[in-house]
């Protein structure tokens, strides 16, 4: 049972004491109105942070791991910056996770097979990544989903089992279309906020500081800043003795059906 269903049968139960109290002895509105206000405020908290796991089962790390490995991912390419990333990452020889936008895989496939024949993973990030996306209705997040997992299946020869909700949000929408496509929700514990910040101090100060076995990196591959933050980052976690790998191996599920 996700934490949707666990708070709305909390919260439906609450309501159902107090209508039957009432019948009983004086219950004032705002009881009722208090309890409600509570539950949406949940509800938008748990819906917005992809680590709560409140509508769909979400892997943001692997807090069993007791050895120095992380995962690094990238969202949001491919991307003209996409290349320059795949450059410090071959020069470590460090594989990592690519969260893709369809419609991004379609203005650069050039790039996004280069993602694939230097043997990094790939997942689905939507088609569109539209700031609606979070009220996309469950037709159109399937239609999204399938159309991604088509461009990537091209390239790969596999449906990718991977993916990230654009902004991390997920909602009931989402879930039901998940359920059709069986895909596993990755997330992350380690963000770098390499979308906001421009400072790249700022920015790796933020990861470093955040490192731990089993920790799930968000990168963006779109800025020159992530670039050379990356480049710092893999000579540090080196000298730290952390190894990078596969989100495969991080997490035991494997990145594409068979």
């Amino acid at each position: 049972m996700s934490n949707h269903y666990k708070a709305a049968l909390f919260f439906i139960s609450v309501l159902i004491i107090l209508a039957v109290a009432k019948g009983f002895m004086a219950i004032p509105l705002w009881y009722f109105i208090t309890t409600a206000a509570v539950w949406l405020l949940v509800a938008i908290i748990g819906s917005s942070f992809i680590s709560s796991g409140y509508h769909v089962k979400t892997w943001c790390g692997n807090p069993s791991e007791t050895r120095n490995r992380i995962s690094l991912t990238f969202d949001d390419g491919p991307h003209e910056m996409t290349e320059a990333v795949l450059d410090v990452l071959k020069k470590h020889q460090t594989k990592a996770t690519f969260f893709c936008i369809g419609k991004n895989i379609e203005k650069h496939p050039h790039i996004f097979e280069r993602i694939i024949a230097e043997g990094h993973l790939v997942g689905n990030h939507s088609y569109s990544h539209s700031r609606f996306f979070d009220f996309y209705r469950k037709d159109r997040v399937l239609t999204e989903l399938i159309k991604t997992d088509q461009l990537i299946e091209q390239q790969t020869g596999h449906k990718p089992m991977y993916f990230r909700p654009p902004y991390g949000v997920t909602n009931p929408s989402i879930r039901r279309a998940l359920a059709v496509t069986g895909h596993k929700v990755i997330g992350w514990n380690i963000r770098s906020l390499d979308g906001v910040i421009k400072n790249e101090n700022t920015i790796f100060n933020r990861i470093i500081k955040r490192i731990k076995p089993g920790g799930i990196v968000l990168l963006h591959d779109t800025s020159i800043q992530t670039v050379n933050v990356l480049e710092r980052l893999l000579v540090t976690l080196r000298e730290k003795n952390y190894e990078v790998v596969p989100l495969g191996q991080l997490l035991n599920i494997k990145a594409y059906e068979n």
